[in-house]
């Protein structure tokens, strides 16, 4: 098997096909209906990179935010679509030591460029598929994994015993931190917009659940609690939720602010609210992160959580796919995301 760049295009790639690759792709802001797929040039790996043929990929908030031209991408980023992806190892870059070979199925956090055949990554940002896992289950974990893990353990600091309540919980993150809680010997709650959401939190591990549309989680989390509240609290929501977060946080607990689904102007006294709680307010981004922060999340999630994921124990961590929609269906999936319809993630498959 070819084992550099230049060996693996000739000896692969035929002249109508040399390269080139299928990206989704969007020549303007907008809703799903601008994006398609498009023919672009075909990443080589740099320093440190490896490139990967992804036979899948998934869906994220971000995805949607940056069609909308609302999250660009950081400085030096691929601008087509996709946090995550998994696939198979096909070139080595320069420098890329011997923990990486042509042919190795791995799974990639990226800070885009996943919606395509080909991406390259820094080779500390790959995690290896656990065996007997499909590329569909593989590709919806980097990016909804390992933003749950950094929120509970790099920010957090999540501690044995603790309450955890999750905003979203029956999204990628959600999911993942549900889980992830009960890992950690933590107790996880979550808010949803749906009953039958309730019901898949609570199987993958939800000590209760609340439909922020029909009831005040707020003091429904007081009551699970008896009048404790959360620890920690992990929202995606942002404004809309405010109040309610600072009426069930806990004395010296901490609010952990990953996204804006909402808004994020917020009319009210809330850090008098605070600050009588003595709460911590933290903002997180994982996208914008440096490759060495990544490189630290990627081992640490790699060696406390990913073996988790081939037992047969008490416990037991598993990637909960909503839906597959092939890449040439990008409109339809990103339409079932922007409907709020999904529980837990919409994977994209990539043709060959």
């Amino acid at each position: 098997m070819c084992n550099t760049i230049c060996n693996y295009w000739c000896c692969t790639q035929s002249p109508t096909q040399k390269g080139k690759m299928l990206a989704a792709f969007f020549d303007k802001p907008g809703g799903p209906e601008n994006l398609y797929i498009k023919e672009v040039s075909r990443p080589i790996p740099k320093e440190g990179e490896v490139l990967v043929q992804a036979h899948a990929s998934a869906l994220n908030r971000a995805d949607l935010l940056q069609r909308r031209g609302m999250y660009a991408p950081p400085p030096g980023a691929s601008q087509i679509l996709g946090l995550e992806a998994a696939g198979i190892v096909v070139a080595l870059g320069p420098g890329v030591d011997g923990q990486w070979k042509v042919g190795d199925r791995v799974m990639a956090l990226l800070a885009g460029g996943g919606n395509a055949q080909y991406v390259s990554v820094p080779a500390c940002q790959l995690i290896p598929i656990p065996q007997g896992m499909s590329d569909t289950d593989a590709a919806s974990i980097p990016e909804a994994w390992l933003t749950a893990f950094q929120l509970l353990h790099f920010v957090g600091k999540v501690q044995k015993g603790e309450t955890v309540l999750i905003h979203a919980g029956a999204s990628g993150v959600g999911t993942a931190a549900i889980q992830l809680c009960r890992l950690a010997g933590a107790i996880p709650m979550v808010t949803v917009g749906s009953s039958e959401k309730i019901e898949i939190a609570k199987k993958l591990g939800a000590a209760a659940g609340f439909n922020y549309k029909e009831e005040d989680f707020g003091k429904k989390c007081l009551e699970a609690t008896n009048n404790v509240g959360a620890d920690i609290i992990l929202d995606c929501v942002g404004a809309m939720h405010w109040q309610k977060n600072l009426e069930c946080l806990n004395t010296d607990g901490r609010w952990v602010v990953y996204g804006l689904m909402s808004s994020g102007v917020i009319n009210g006294d809330l850090l008098a609210k605070l600050l009588w709680k003595r709460g911590s307010l933290l903002g997180s981004l994982l996208r914008s992160q440096s490759s060495k922060y990544k490189a630290k999340l990627v081992k640490a999630f790699t060696e406390q959580a990913l073996p988790y994921f081939a037992t047969g124990g008490p416990i037991h961590l598993r990637p909960i796919v909503d839906s597959v929609y092939p890449l040439e269906k990008i409109v339809d999936a990103h339409q079932r995301m922007e409907d709020n319809k999904n529980m837990g993630k919409i994977v994209l498959q990539i043709p060959e």
